[in-house]
């Protein structure tokens, strides 16, 4: 993939392309997804998309993975208190569905079983090692802190797009939200309890 551009002029386009990619690949998937769409709704060319890009797949990644970072940045963990931590993640589903559509077609297209990203080590250390420590310090149960990290975010994503029994949205009443964010603070919390 291209460097970023270095001229605002070039920024903002390289800004359109991720924003209207965006979207295109969280209803359309990787497969369903195309360029055409893209650099017509993103006012560029396909030329300008591959230079910074390189390929559908390399707009796809950079979309993907900054997802993931965004995730991170805007969620950060804080072990010790792994309830609010999914409670935070539940809102962040709520603001931004595309992302948790994008994992969802980075599963279905993919990688169908295993982890999610091939460095996976590289996205999760700092939660695993505050899970640890965290751990060590009696604060949250014994387990591997893989599974504890993902039973965690699998309970926060209940209502989220990828739900298989009620995907919720933002515009539903916020009392309905309360009690969402209230049981999941409640069940994390006795589920991740340490003894």
């Amino acid at each position: 993939m291209a460097d970023q551009p270095l001229t605002s002029r070039g920024a903002a386009t390289y800004r359109r392309i991720l924003d209207v990619a965006t979207r295109e690949f969280a209803e359309h998937g990787i497969a369903g997804a195309r360029v055409e769409r893209i650099v017509a709704a993103a006012r560029t060319n396909k030329a300008q998309l591959y230079a910074y890009f390189g390929s559908k797949e390399g707009l796809f990644d950079a979309i993907f993975f900054g997802s993931l970072d965004r995730i991170v940045d805007v969620v950060p963990i804080d072990a010790t208190d792994l309830a609010d931590w999914a409670v935070r993640l539940y809102d962040e589903y709520l603001r931004r569905p595309d992302l948790i559509r994008l994992a969802t077609w980075a599963r279905l297209e993919r990688r169908p079983a295993g982890h999610l990203v091939e460095n996976h080590d590289l996205h999760h250390d700092t939660k695993l090692r505050a899970i640890a420590d965290a751990q060590a310090a009696g604060l949250v149960r014994p387990g591997d802190p893989f599974d504890v990290m993902a039973l965690v975010i699998s309970m926060s994503m209940a209502w989220s797009p990828v739900s298989n029994v009620y995907a919720a949205t933002a515009e539903e009443p916020a009392e309905l939200h309360e009690r969402r964010r209230a049981l999941l603070h409640e069940s994390v919390r006795r589920a991740m309890a340490a003894g």
